[in-house]
């Protein structure tokens, strides 16, 4: 388990500090995988760099299973760190080197048994689902598989934590998607924490068990990844969720007497309830769909909808009334 407590990073002195986090406090539980987003500058690095002391705390503690690694010094902070695996948006790959080369230098580097190590390498690379590409130099791979090497190399020590920095940021789509997957996977087979940092609220969707939004330096909001997306609560929150979603309503729409404009969302089994066309059949109402998605997180779905209502005043009250039964929830954006 990892516990953060009243971290803060200053960088500068006097009329010149620079807060790049500020009184940041959260606990990442054994066995998960947690992420944390927000925008450039939001501290989300620097946040990160701290869990191994890579960047040291201005104030705070740093609790790896209870210990205050803070307090440690550097021959016993080296022997934490063999514990923490970290990859990054670059993959730092020896371009002279083989793949099987590069992921043998962790281990010659933290003097693993000559002899077990080409074994060694053989199961990293099976890992990652590279075995053929023992031979072959980072030149001749693909972004997304430069950066399964890097996977392999982080783990070659058998960590409990990865650390995962803008991680998928230099990939295109279906590299991402592969990398993601592959995280997922060696995540449920070993039990390693991940604590992976992005902007990327598509990799936080299919990755993350749970999410921290940062801001300005400071942890603005966190929860599971489900209720992330269907009831974000601070404005960092909604704005990402929002621009993932891209469920907006388009900026010349003007709501008319006796319409209702209205967003609409769902979650679980009830993201496939027939809501509104039962609304329009048992109401004298109209109901006209602007826009809206049907989306799944851990093959759990949610949707979000935005509609304008028609009606007589009674009539659309009361339709209104049988939505708002029956759709998570319901806010009214504007209407007359």
């Amino acid at each position: 388990m990892i516990e953060l407590k009243n971290i803060d990073v200053e960088f500068g002195h006097g009329g010149n500090a620079f807060k790049a986090v500020n009184d940041v406090s959260l606990t990442i539980q054994d066995g998960e995988v947690f992420g944390i987003v927000g925008p450039s500058g939001a501290g989300k690095s620097t946040l990160v760099r701290v869990i191994n002391m890579l960047q040291p705390p201005t104030r705070g503690q740093v609790l790896i299973d209870g210990r205050d690694i803070t307090k440690l010094n550097r021959r016993e902070l080296r022997k934490v760190r063999l514990n923490i695996g970290m990859i990054f948006q670059h993959f730092n790959l020896i371009s002279g080197s083989t793949i099987a080369e590069n992921v043998a230098f962790s281990l010659y580097a933290n003097k693993y048994p000559k002899d077990k190590i080409p074994g060694r390498v053989k199961e990293l690379l099976e890992l990652v689902h590279l075995p053929e590409k023992a031979d072959a130099y980072p030149a001749n791979l693909s972004g997304g598989q430069k950066q399964r090497v890097a996977i392999a190399r982080a783990l070659a020590n058998n960590p409990e934590i990865l650390l995962c920095d803008e991680a998928t940021s230099a990939l295109d789509l279906e590299n991402t998607e592969e990398i993601v997957a592959l995280l997922k996977e060696i995540n449920q087979k070993t039990g390693i924490t991940i604590v992976f940092i992005t902007h990327e609220m598509e990799v936080a969707k299919k990755l993350f068990d749970r999410i921290a939004f940062m801001e300005q330096g400071k942890l603005k909001e966190i929860s599971d990844i489900y209720t992330a997306f269907t009831e974000p609560k601070e404005p960092i929150a909604k704005r990402l969720v929002e621009r993932v979603l891209n469920v907006t309503v388009p900026e010349a729409l003007t709501v008319k007497e006796d319409e209702e404009l209205l967003r609409l969302s769902y979650t679980g089994d009830d993201s496939y309830d027939p809501v509104i066309s039962m609304a329009s059949k048992n109401y004298d109402i109209t109901i006209d769909i602007i826009s809206g998605k049907v989306d799944y997180i851990h093959n759990k779905p949610f949707g979000v909808m935005i509609v304008i209502l028609r009606g007589a005043g009674s009539e659309r009250e009361k339709a209104l009334e049988y939505i708002e039964k029956n759709v998570y929830k319901l806010e009214r954006l504007g209407g007359k």
